[in-house]
């Protein structure tokens, strides 16, 4: 394998790995606030629904296709902030089991979206196509051997975006105050209620950021690997967030190294047909890798990853 394939895989990785780093990140946020969050998925797929809408609409009424892409991710941004009050108003203030909460929120998405769908566009179960974003070369650093080919060739500008976030989640969530309060509340909600730090309300907001993050995961599908929305669009990639964030121990940079890791499992099916052994292979298998690593690396991580103390308890200040 010669170093133009090797980078075209890296790149291919990060691409695929892109929606689950938004994911996984939001799924940090509620789940270091004591919040389970299991609605990552139907997250995905509310951000992904909005964006391939929003991006239509917005081409519709004369904006170009990068603006019109970013108006898709703001509108998924809102749809995701307000599905995920759902979540947060069920399993903070009606202190529901929230783990049936995103079960459900995954059932909404996956019947409403397609309703939608359906009803928008004369009983079409896709969106129709949209631009979405356009690939760029970062001057200079493109040529660069193996480097330029997998990380300033050809990318999205919604690659470097995840990069971002993973460092400023990590910032946020251990350098800032409002990080040391919402792990406070997950951690030892009693303790942080009694110096003052308002439990639900780090809760609700955590939530919806992680809504919010997991929303901009599925739009990043829509705008770029598929440019289109359909019931199939995002695919359990959402519960493959999940397995990340768990088997990168709720820390950011865990969490990345475990999405690239998924996303290179996925990429790899793009390139494995190069090679005269994979030849024997079924198909059938090859596309269920994501997947069945996702099974082995969540049985491989129990009772090696150490969650939240009080993830997914109600908090109740009578009983403190």
């Amino acid at each position: 394998m010669d170093l133009l394939t090797i980078g075209q895989i890296i790149n291919t990785t990060l691409v695929f790995a892109t929606a689950l780093i938004f994911a996984s990140l939001g799924g940090i946020f509620s789940e270091k606030s004591g919040v389970t969050n299991l609605g990552l998925e139907g997250f995905m797929v509310f951000g992904a629904f909005a964006a391939g809408i929003g991006a239509h609409y917005a081409q519709e009424a004369g904006m170009g296709g990068t603006t019109s892409a970013w108006m898709g991710v703001l509108l998924a941004i809102v749809l995701g902030v307000l599905v995920s009050l759902i979540h947060a108003v069920a399993s903070i203030t009606f202190k529901a089991d929230q783990i049936i909460s995103g079960i459900v929120i995954n059932f909404l998405a996956a019947g409403s979206t397609l309703y939608l769908v359906k009803l928008l566009f004369e009983g079409s179960g896709d969106s129709p196509l949209v631009q979405g974003f356009s690939k760029f070369n970062v001057p200079f650093l493109e040529n660069i051997p193996l480097l330029g080919e997998a990380f300033f060739k050809n990318v999205y500008p919604t690659t470097y975006l995840a990069i971002l976030f993973v460092f400023l989640t990590y910032y946020i969530m251990f350098k800032t105050p409002f990080g040391l309060r919402l792990r406070s509340v997950g951690e030892h909600p009693s303790a942080a209620d009694t110096v003052g730090v308002k439990v639900r309300r780090y809760r609700y907001v955590a939530v919806m950021i992680s809504g919010a993050l997991a929303a901009i995961g599925g739009a990043a599908i829509t705008l770029t690997t598929t440019g289109t929305f359909s019931h199939n669009t995002v695919s359990g990639q959402g519960y493959i967030a999940i397995a990340a964030m768990i088997f990168g121990k709720w820390n950011p940079i865990g969490a990345f190294g475990a999405a690239v890791f998924f996303g290179f499992s996925q990429a790899i099916r793009n390139y494995v047909q190069l090679f005269e052994w994979s030849q024997s292979i079924p198909q059938e298998i090859i596309f269920m890798l994501p997947y069945l690593l996702t099974i082995i690396v969540l049985v491989a991580a129990v009772g090696r990853s150490s969650a939240p103390s009080a993830l997914g308890e109600p908090y109740d200040p009578g009983k403190r």
